[in-house]
């Protein structure tokens, strides 16, 4: 498959990665903030995150991991995008769920001392782990529907070159 194989498109994995990691750092933030600061439930706490670190996501891959799809609708992108992350969380929040109660029972087996309580390090593990799977989702399902319309394996440079060089040609003929 051209979209694994193909240089271009392991660097926009990277970056989308990469951004990945930002949102899961707003994702993480207020997940603990609303949780343990608000009293939200994790169910509710995650799923508030989980939207503000969409958000963070959508602008960062549409400024720079995808720049060439900013003459898209941004409103239909964002649609798109959403939709996609709707998917995301349907399989997060009961991931999320089962997990933590799985690590928690595990941690409560062992016999540690931690610096931070059990619950918060099972919900914490939970997330990571629920945000790991998500994030291939996520990749292939935005490229594939939402970036569509960005050729595999071409960045912007490498459009405008070949648009240049396609002109060039036409005025020699």
């Amino acid at each position: 498959m051209q979209l694994i194989s193909n240089k271009q498109e392991r660097i926009r994995f990277l970056k989308f990665s990469f951004v990945g990691v930002t949102g899961t750092i707003v994702d993480f933030g207020i997940m603990n903030l609303a949780n343990l600061v608000f009293h939200l439930p994790l169910v509710w706490a995650q799923a508030i995150s989980f939207f503000a670190g969409v958000i963070n996501n959508f602008l960062w891959n549409r400024y720079w991991t995808y720049p060439e799809s900013r003459s898209q609708n941004v409103k239909r992108q964002l649609a798109k995008f959403f939709l996609i992350n709707i998917v995301g969380i349907l399989v997060r929040t009961p991931l999320i769920s089962w997990l933590n109660i799985l690590i928690l029972r595990l941690l409560e087996r062992v016999d540690i001392t931690l610096s931070v309580e059990i619950f918060i390090l099972s919900q914490n593990l939970a997330l990571t782990i629920s945000i790991a799977v998500v994030l291939f989702w996520n990749f292939f399902a935005n490229r594939l529907w939402t970036y569509r319309d960005i050729p595999i394996g071409k960045d912007n440079q490498q459009q405008n070159l070949t648009k240049t060089t396609n002109t060039d040609h036409h005025e020699i003929d």
